[in-house]
């Protein structure tokens, strides 16, 4: 069975310019959440999930959130037969504010999790701490702590099920039929230039890079189409400060139009 989960969210509050009252730290004012514990799949391993919902107006950001917003960062520290752990994330939504793009969700999200046991004989004991910012006319920065014992095959659940089939889907599947990137040198360091030749998704077409090897720092992209041919560019560079080293089987690009998202991995040299 399931333990009850147990919930902890600490908002620190920041304006612009001033601080808001201590009430603003009440976890029914901005954000609430809770630890979905699903159900163990065919593979052994368990599909639960973490549901945000929020107040009216505010928003939480996406893992590649744009120049104007803030990054979710994940702990599992604590987790008991825990070998790893996949966040599934939905088509997320594009935010203009100020002339300023950012890209994320607002009202609610359900955001399913792939938990891969040491030994799927055995509860999970999950322990999560996610730190994420949540925007209105200012940006709250919360802590979400939550912990559940995860035991038994559960029962599929409608709203994780629901998440799972917004995940973006293969852009091949659109009639993608090549992605080719090249580095170039620019005034600010590196530049990165992707086209995908691709036929449109809609209008408003938003381009996200984003590499996966942990020690790339990718900005917004800047994207425009001409025919077939969706290009995009964003400065590039090492989190370390060492000089930058670039695989391109780690590159990961989303294109978001109409309230979908179609994904690419991968490049070829151009």
């Amino acid at each position: 069975m399931f333990r009850k989960f147990r919930t902890l969210i600490c908002l620190a509050v920041m304006a612009l310019s001033a601080t808001l009252p201590a009430r603003a730290q009440s976890l029914g004012d901005i954000l609430e959440a809770e630890l979905l514990p699903g159900w163990q799949t065919e593979s052994g391993a368990h599909m639960a999930a973490i549901r945000l919902t929020l107040a009216s107006g505010w928003k939480t950001y996406w893992r590649s959130p744009g120049d104007a917003g803030i990054p979710p960062e994940i702990s599992w520290t604590g987790s008991e037969n825990l070998r790893g752990v996949k966040l599934l994330w939905p088509t997320p939504e594009v935010f203009h504010f100020n002339g300023m793009q950012s890209i994320g969700y607002s009202h609610e999200v359900v955001l399913p999790i792939e938990i891969l046991p040491r030994d799927a004989a055995r509860p999970v004991h999950l322990e999560t701490a996610m730190d994420l910012g949540v925007c209105r006319d200012i940006c709250v920065p919360a802590r979400v702590q939550l912990a559940s014992t995860l035991s038994g095959k559960g029962k599929p659940d409608p709203a994780i099920r629901r998440a799972l089939g917004a995940q973006p889907i293969n852009a091949r599947s659109l009639g993608l039929s090549a992605t080719r990137c090249r580095l170039m040198p620019s005034g600010r360091g590196m530049k990165l230039a992707v086209d995908l030749t691709m036929p449109p998704m809609g209008a408003d077409e938003v381009v996200v890079i984003e590499t996966t090897d942990g020690n790339t720092w990718v900005s917004e992209a800047r994207s425009h189409r001409q025919g077939k041919v969706l290009s995009a560019e964003a400065d590039i560079a090492s989190l370390d400060g060492r000089p930058l080293s670039f695989d391109r089987s780690t590159l990961r690009v989303t294109v978001l139009a109409g309230g979908k998202a179609a994904e690419a991995s991968g490049c070829q040299g151009g």
